[in-house]
């Protein structure tokens, strides 16, 4: 039982740290991109405003919610091997 616990919660490790690296490859892409098209500094700064509200409500948002969940997840494998452990 110990066991499955540790597995699953490695598991929900392994699937947080890859969302992570998505989410930052995403904005990675989308910074390129902006880089690849040189605009105006009028536009980069726009650009800076637009992202700084995006990246409050997307990015932060998934992050938060992965990282809550893993949090839950490990409490539960640690109380669980606590208990079951003995």
């Amino acid at each position: 039982m110990t066991a499955y616990m540790i597995i699953g919660g490695v598991i929900v490790s392994v699937a947080a740290l890859i969302g992570t690296f998505l989410v930052g490859r995403d904005v990675s892409r989308q910074m390129k991109q902006y880089e690849e098209e040189g605009d105006t500094i009028a536009n980069e700064l726009a650009r800076s405003h637009d992202y700084e509200k995006t990246s409050l409500k997307y990015n932060i948002k998934r992050l938060s919610w992965m990282y809550a969940a893993l949090m839950l997840v490990v409490f539960i494998v640690s109380i669980a091997i606590a208990y079951y452990g003995k």
